[in-house]
């Protein structure tokens, strides 16, 4: 397949050792402004995907991000926040990485080459036909991530992809493609940071629309938040008192007595 990787072409920039600091940061924050332009023009691609994601969750299944180096990473960054954000299970997102666990801090060299390992991981994750395969790879080319989705197809199962080179193999290969078009890094092929920011909105907004869908948001808040530390169980209290007519001592204490900002405003309604 023959298609011109944007990603890997010259940077806008040259001789970057002799910028100062403050051209180093200003050309660094222009091109990250071209970002949420170029993930606009894939809001149709967006939507597309998560109306999928959503049917599919609301039938039991799961969703997965596969990917290797930084894009693993942001696929198992998104997935560990959706259970202490929006109350869900744990393994009702999740995020697998080229090269296991391991390489979510130090890379695993060649991981990401081999075809076949994604499926295998997937199985190991008893992978079905209700769940949803995303694979997340920059350049459109990684192995792992195409064979992983290739092997999805021969099963029945749905996939969709975040890449940022138009035409790539990944795009072709998943069902509902998301394509955000980038362009040239400031580090020429450094694509842990454009295409990085842009896969880390795009992700955002596919985890947050399909919560907000199941109902995981009420008004604007997340009233199923895991209440983990001293800053969450005060915001927990504060959203309580925005709902009912009750003091910061009586919202503590419902939210202590129910575990939930939902089930709180829930019991002080039904006993009204």
């Amino acid at each position: 397949m023959s298609f011109t990787k944007t990603t890997e072409q010259s940077s806008h920039y040259d001789r970057l050792e002799q910028m100062s600091v403050h051209d180093l940061l200003t050309n660094i924050n222009n091109e990250d402004k071209t970002v949420p332009l170029a993930v606009e023009k894939a809001l149709p691609q967006i939507e597309a995907l998560v109306t999928q994601v959503v049917a599919k969750m609301k039938i039991g299944g799961r969703l997965f991000y596969i990917g290797a180096g930084t894009s693993g990473r942001l696929g198992i960054v998104d997935a560990s926040e959706c259970p202490p954000t929006f109350g869900v299970p744990f393994d009702l997102v999740n995020g697998i990485i080229a090269g296991g666990d391991k390489a979510i801090r130090k890379a695993v060299e060649f991981a990401e080459d081999d075809k076949e390992q994604a499926w295998k991981d997937l199985v190991a994750e008893n992978i079905s036909d209700k769940d949803v395969v995303i694979g997340i790879a920059a350049s459109g080319t990684t192995p792992y991530v195409i064979g992983g989705l290739e092997k999805c197809h021969d099963n029945n199962i749905l996939t969709g992809c975040i890449t940022c080179n138009e035409g790539s193999p990944l795009a072709v290969t998943a069902q509902y493609p998301v394509v955000v078009v980038v362009g040239p890094e400031f580090v020429t092929g450094s694509s842990r940071m454009k295409a990085g920011t842009a896969q880390k909105l795009v992700l955002n907004m596919i985890s947050t629309a399909t919560m907000i869908q199941l109902g995981r948001v009420k008004g604007n808040k997340m009233v199923d938040m895991q209440l983990s530390n001293v800053k969450l169980v005060d915001r927990g209290v504060r959203m309580i008192m925005s709902e009912i007519p009750v003091s910061y001592e009586e919202a503590s204490a419902l939210l202590e007595q129910n575990g939930s900002v939902r089930k709180a405003v829930e019991s002080y309604i039904r006993i009204r």
